[in-house]
């Protein structure tokens, strides 16, 4: 064995048990973000030619399972990172490691039953049986309900591994207080996924607040806190400035959040004032992680932005920039009602929808990748360039997928709704538009590159990087800042 095999194996094996859990949760985030690319194309493919796979597999089915996997990719990269960091940051083994591990193999087990009931089932008839077996016709929550109950069994064990080990530890720092608070929504919201009342407007009123509060705020204090970690890991930024940030997050979420929910409110039969109410505060949410970045940059320029890992450094610093970008500036210049009138449900809506996932998650889960492949490579130093493919087509592709979906979106929100008065002729004509088709076909193009970015990405993370030795003035211990307790 040589001596670069047996470092990397020495490295391997101070894993805690918890965060080779954690690696197996991003390699299953990883695997379904293909499948769900797999499917986004097909969907894109759809509006171009709309008699594909007739009476085989229908639009409806193809978009579901591209939007729920882009869900349960996301939620699986968030627990994995928090299981890969909170040993580190407590300093000993997750509580229940165990029941974690068998719950994590349910997960997969259900999502692919789900899948293939998608697949080959989709649809059944207007009874309970369906709603338990087959669907449960919601959009974003279609799964069934004993997929349901699965993934509330994951969160409730999740929930006591966080709890649990931070008891144990006798040590709950700043970022474990916020882990723990965020639990009790990221459990309970979840559980207006069961409703089924046959009110339209009742209906959609607690719908949305399981898609806003459950993946635009439960989920935006999870990746926050993750961002902190990986800050401090890659760049050696004080603790009290992650902290402090964060908090005001929480903050944010907890005022902004709830009340910038009222932007969903505006078409559902609810009350006038929302109209400003929502459309105000839809815009604040992001702040708090944009300031955490551009202070921790600022920090890390007086220490001569030093880091031993410059892809995790990019990214995280890409996701502040584009989820400031994606969820606030494009979410703000649709929410307000005077627009939203216009552009509500039109593919101006789907451009917002990309950037802000893109963005809020999808960058930060990518940081952490670097993160685990630097560990179990057990490079000191990772700054190799072929990262560089993975990350110029992914953001290529995505940006280019937002701005032809808002030429199309701007299209129809002018030929349809706001000339057209939203009539089915009015949509026929917009959809006709050149300047709405050209905006579908070049999303596809650039649904191909962003395609081609995963490629590049995978290859980087598997392909084995040539040791490069730690330059002089970074051997100092003082540069990383974030201790990493050993296992004994």
């Amino acid at each position: 064995m040589s001596t670069s095999d047996s470092h990397t194996l020495h490295r391997s094996e101070t894993l805690y048990r918890s965060q080779k859990l954690g690696m197996k949760y991003l390699i299953a985030a990883v695997a379904l973000f293909g499948v769900m690319i797999v499917f986004g194309f097909l969907s894109a493919l759809y509006y171009l030619f709309p008699g594909m796979f007739f009476n085989v597999f229908d639009f409806n089915m193809s978009k579901t399972l591209h939007i729920d996997t882009l869900v349960i990719w996301i939620l699986m990269g968030l627990i994995g990172s928090i299981y890969w960091y909170l040993p580190k940051e407590l300093g000993r083994e997750v509580v229940g490691i165990r029941a974690a591990e068998w719950f994590f193999w349910i997960f997969c087990a259900a999502v692919a039953v789900v899948a293939l009931i998608f697949l080959f089932v989709q649809t059944g008839k207007a009874n309970m049986w369906t709603l338990w077996f087959i669907q449960q016709g919601r959009k974003y929550v279609e799964a069934p309900r004993w997929a349901a109950l699965g993934i509330v069994g994951v969160m409730l064990v999740f929930s006591y591994n966080v709890i649990g080990t931070a008891i144990k530890a006798n040590k709950v720092t700043g970022i474990v207080w916020v882990l723990m608070i965020d639990l009790i929504p990221l459990v309970g919201v979840y559980l207006f996924a069961f409703d089924s009342d046959t009110n339209m407007s009742n209906d959609l009123y607690w719908w949305w607040w399981l898609v806003h509060m459950w993946v635009e705020s439960t989920w935006e204090i999870l990746i926050g806190i993750i961002m902190a970690w990986v800050l401090m890991d890659v760049m050696g930024t004080p603790r009290k400035i992650v902290e402090a940030w964060l908090y005001i997050e929480v903050m944010l979420v907890l005022g902004a959040g709830i009340l910038g929910l009222g932007h969903h409110y505006f078409w559902i039969g609810t009350p006038d004032y929302w109209l400003s109410i929502g459309g105000f505060f839809s815009a604040l949410e992001p702040l708090p992680l944009l300031g955490m970045v551009v202070h921790a940059v600022y920090d890390a320029g007086m220490h001569k932005m030093k880091t031993r890992n410059r892809p995790a450094y990019i990214w995280i610093t890409t996701e502040a920039f584009l989820n400031f970008i994606g969820a606030g500036i494009w979410g703000f210049m649709m929410t307000l009602p005077q627009i939203n009138l216009f552009s509500h449900g039109t593919q101006w809506t789907v451009s917002h929808g990309h950037f802000a996932f893109y963005g809020a998650y999808v960058c930060g889960i990518i940081a952490v990748l670097y993160v685990v492949k630097q560990k179990v490579s057990g490079m000191e130093l990772l700054a190799h360039r072929r990262w560089y493919w993975g990350y110029g087509l992914l953001n290529l592709g995505m940006i280019g997928m937002v701005s032809a979906l808002l030429l199309s979106g701007m299209a129809q929100a002018f030929f349809e709704r706001a000339t057209g008065g939203s009539t089915l002729m009015a949509f026929v004509i917009a959809s006709e538009d050149p300047w709405f088709t050209a905006g579908l076909w070049a999303r596809a193009g650039f649904g191909i590159i962003f395609a081609a970015g995963y490629v590049a990405l995978v290859y980087d993370l598997l392909a084995s990087v040539k040791q490069v030795p730690l330059p002089t003035d970074q051997r100092r211990p003082s540069v990383v800042r974030s201790a990493e307790p050993e296992v004994a």
